[in-house]
Order: structure tokens, then sequence, then C-alpha cells
């Protein structure tokens, strides 16, 4: 343990410090490593290379290592000494990496968030459904073409007898 302005820091606390140092080179060398790789490969996009999913499992380490530092307070002094900007630094470049994260999740770690589903209805629920052009997507084929059939008809019936 490791005494700083009268607080104990494990070795183990600070070795996250260390790691989010390492891992955001690891990450900054991968991106650029990959970009050159998806351009050789016909100039592909980024997310269609095919271990881009690893590149998301980079980005979620930075953010739960960064979150551990931002939580443990007496990390702070040593954030200091070691990054640039200190915690303040830290903390906005976690937040351009969560965001990251965010815009590019796959549908594993959407499915691992026990508030998607929430946000999802959400979504879903500013929707008009009444015009919904889905609204037949379960049916067999022969009820679907009876639904049409039958939409058909009444359209016609409305064209033919304005009065109703």
């Amino acid at each position: 343990m490791t005494e700083e302005n009268n607080t104990l820091v494990s070795k183990e606390s600070l070795w996250y410090v260390d790691n989010y140092i390492v891992l955001i080179d690891y990450y900054d060398r991968t991106i650029s490593r990959i970009a050159a790789r998806c351009v050789r490969s016909g100039n592909i996009a980024l997310e269609e290379y095919k271990f881009y999913p690893y590149i998301l499992d980079v980005l979620e380490e930075i953010c739960e290592t960064g979150n551990y530092i931002i939580e443990h307070t007496e990390l702070y002094p040593y954030v200091a000494k070691k990054i640039a900007g200190g915690i303040d630094a830290l903390k906005r470049n976690l937040s351009i990496y969560q965001q990251e994260l965010t815009n590019n999740q796959s549908p594993e770690m959407l499915k691992a968030d026990p508030n998607e589903a929430n946000k999802m209805n959400e979504v879903m629920s500013n929707f008009d459904k009444s015009t919904d052009p889905t609204a037949g997507a379960g049916m067999n084929i022969d009820d679907l073409m009876n639904k049409l059939m039958a939409e058909q008809n009444a359209g016609n019936n409305a064209d033919n007898n304005p009065q109703q």
C-alpha cells in the first residue's frame, strides 16, 4: 500500500491508472493499424472489418477502467502525475470513448444492457402505428392476401360510393 495525502492506495488500485494509459495507447495504435488494413482491403469501412468487435471490447475495457478511476478519488493525485491535464482530461477523454462505444454497440452488447428494453420501448412508442406498413408481417401468405384484398375492396367501395 502507498500513502498519498494520508490516503492509503493499494497497488491493485494504482494498476488501474497504469492500465488506463496502456489501454488508450493500445487502442490508438490498433485503430491506426486496422484503418490501414481496411484501406488495403478495398477501402472498407472500419465497422465492416471482420475483427471490429474486438475494437469495441477494448473500448469497453477503457470505459470500465476509466470509470473505476473516477469513482476512486484517492487515485486523483496519481492521475495528475501520469496524465497531462489530470482528472479533468481523463473525464473529457473518457466521455469521448464512452460516446464512441455507445454509438457502435453490437446487438450482443445492447442485449446485455438491462435498460435497453425500456429505451427501445420508449423510442418505439413515439411512432404512429395506425399507418404501420408492417401490420401484417406475422400473417401467413393467405391471411395477408385476404387482408390486402379486403383493404383494396374497401378502397374501391369508398371510391364508388362517395356518400358513405
